[in-house]
């Protein structure tokens, strides 16, 4: 290769990593600048890497957050509310979620899961298990 084909090489090469860079930063910067309906982010990081979210879905308030210690419903050390009624949830061994409105669909994350089962009430109240 000749040597004005070579720097012609790096520079290409420099570019898209230029590019790539960038792309990454204005993404993170789109996700970072997310908010909820009030403005403030719809939902932050907890423990153990569940995410806190509490926002309005369909006209339907859905929350959810790491349990209370001392609340571990089969296994899930996560609480989720729909209209500040317990959404029961239980997480599988892959790590997927599911809920006793859409026991077969499982979801990737507890805030999918809540948006699905508001989806599945279709308006209905969510009524407490006992």
């Amino acid at each position: 290769m000749s040597e004005a084909g070579h720097h012609a090489e790096l520079t290409r090469r420099r570019m898209l990593q230029g590019a790539g860079v960038a792309l990454t930063a204005a993404v993170g910067t789109a996700v970072l600048g997310l908010a909820g309906p009030t403005g403030t982010p719809a939902a932050a990081a907890g423990p153990g890497g569940h995410d806190t979210f509490d926002e309005v879905y369909r006209g339907r308030r859905i929350q959810g957050r790491p349990a209370a210690s001392g609340h571990h419903h089969h296994g899930a050390d996560y609480t989720v509310q729909i209209d500040g009624e317990e959404l029961h949830v239980m997480r599988n061994a892959d790590g997927t979620w599911i809920s006793v409105v859409n026991h077969y669909q499982p979801h990737q994350t507890p805030l999918a899961l809540a948006r699905a089962a508001v989806v599945e009430l279709q308006g209905a109240t969510l009524v407490p298990i006992a």
